[in-house]
This record gives C-alpha cells, sequence and structure tokens, in this order.
C-alpha cells in the first residue's frame, strides 16, 4: 500500500485467479484524466450523458462482476448511457474504506449505472485501462472510457461532485451513507488470502539454493560414502 497516495499496488499482488482462456477485446482508447473543477466545467459537463428510464426499478445497487464476468458484456458499444465503474481489491484498506461511499451512488444517481469488480481476478482489465493501483474509478460511455477519477479523498461528496463535473447530472440531495452502505454490497471489510503466486516463488527459490549448496564441492565431502580426488 502507498499511504501517501490512498492507493494499494500493483493490482496483481492480491489472491490469484484461476486463469481462463485468451480472449480477444478489442482496443478502446486512452482514458482522459479529470480536469480540475473549474467554473467553465461546471457549466459545460464533458460527457452527454444518456439517462436511463428508471421506471419500474424498485432499488437502486451496485452491481459487482465475479470472476466469470466480462466487463465488456455490461457494456453496450452503441449507446450513450454512463457507467461508474470502480477497480478494487479486497485486501487493500482504501478500497474498503471507499466501499460505503461507492455503494450509497446508485441511490444517488438512479439514472446511471454502477459496477464494481475485483482487479486481481480481471488483470487482462486491469492492463488494458491502465490500472496500476487501486481503487480506481473510471467513467465509460457505452464502452468507452471518458474520465479517471483522481483524488485522494474519497467520499460520497466528492464523487457526487466528480460525476456532476463529467455528466452535469445532479445529486439527489436526501442520500447519504448509511449502516447498510457499510455493510454490502461491495464490502468495506477487509479480507485475507494467500497469495500463491508469491508461495510458489519463494519454495522455488528456496530449493533452487539448496540444491546449489549441496552440489558443491564443499559440501559433498561432509556426506558419508562419497569419493573424493585429490589433485596435488
Amino acid at each position: 500500500c502507498e499511504g501517501t497516495a490512498g492507493t494499494c499496488g500493483p493490482t496483481g499482488s492480491g489472491p490469484a485467479a484461476p486463469p481462463g482462456p485468451p480472449r480477444e477485446q478489442p482496443v478502446l482508447e486512452p482514458v482522459l484524466p479529470e480536469e480540475p473543477n473549474g467554473t467553465d466545467s461546471a457549466k459545460a459537463p464533458k460527457v452527454n450523458c444518456e439517462e436511463r428510464n428508471t421506471t419500474g426499478i424498485e432499488r437502486f445497487t451496485l452491481q459487482i462482476l465475479n470472476v466469470s464476468q466480462d466487463l465488456m458484456e455490461f457494456l453496450n458499444p452503441n449507446s450513450s448511457d454512463c457507467t461508474l465503474v470502480l477497480f478494487y481489491t479486497p485486501w487493500c484498506r482504501f478500497s474498503a474504506s471507499l466501499a460505503p461511499h461507492f455503494n450509497s451512488l446508485p441511490r444517488a444517481f438512479p439514472t446511471l449505472r454502477f459496477l464494481a469488480l475485483d482487479a486481481s481476478q480481471h488483470s487482462s482489465l486491469s492492463t488494458r485501462f491502465g490500472t496500476v493501483a487501486v481503487p480506481n474509478i473510471l467513467l465509460f460511455q457505452g464502452a468507452k472510457p471518458m474520465a479517471r477519477f483522481n483524488h485522494t479523498d474519497r467520499t460520497l461528496e466528492t464523487l457526487k461532485d466528480f460525476i456532476f463535473n463529467q455528466t452535469g447530472i445532479e445529486a439527489k440531495s436526501d442520500v447519504a451513507v448509511t449502516k447498510e452502505d457499510w455493510e454490502g454490497p461491495l464490502p468495506s471489510v477487509l479480507t485475507k488470502g494467500i497469495d500463491w503466486l508469491l508461495l510458489f516463488s519463494v519454495l522455488f527459490l528456496a530449493s533452487f539454493v539448496l540444491y546449489a549448496t549441496l552440489r558443491t564441492e564443499s559440501i559433498r565431502w561432509l556426506i558419508p560414502g562419497q569419493e573424493h580426488e585429490h589433485q596435488e
């Protein structure tokens, strides 16, 4: 964890996911960084989002993708609707502290979509979108990344300001972080796991060092039954 930057990295240092078959995916344009807040940016939204129809939707909540789900299946490249996507890891304390604030966003912006995925389980997506540290928040329009949230102060209010400055959509004023938001769906409690790749690397290195040591001339003469040749 990089405490000064408020991020955990690299994303691949958490528990590894089972490898899957390689999939060809379209190359997307680079993500545009979020620009500083200003009067002009507040008047003119940078992203013209098509707000979804909320008729019949009773509960607005965050959707978390599992290891078998692909982000691109949830993004419509032929649409102009907007989706805020969070790359996180359950072992990162900064992701855990962000969780309750991100869980409350779907109620503040019911016309937008909100997704979250474990970056350690979706390494190909993390590489494609430049996610070298978590948490990482990207705003998509259709399947195209449009802006990245770059503030280290990750609260409900700063997230509201980011969405408003980018889309011009105002948040509902009566939404606040509740007790339910601390419980889920995004976990706010750190989970521990075994880094199998690191464990395998350590065991391999230890085995190699032990083998090389036993093969040296200075150790072989200590082993009973070994014949040694001495050169004069």
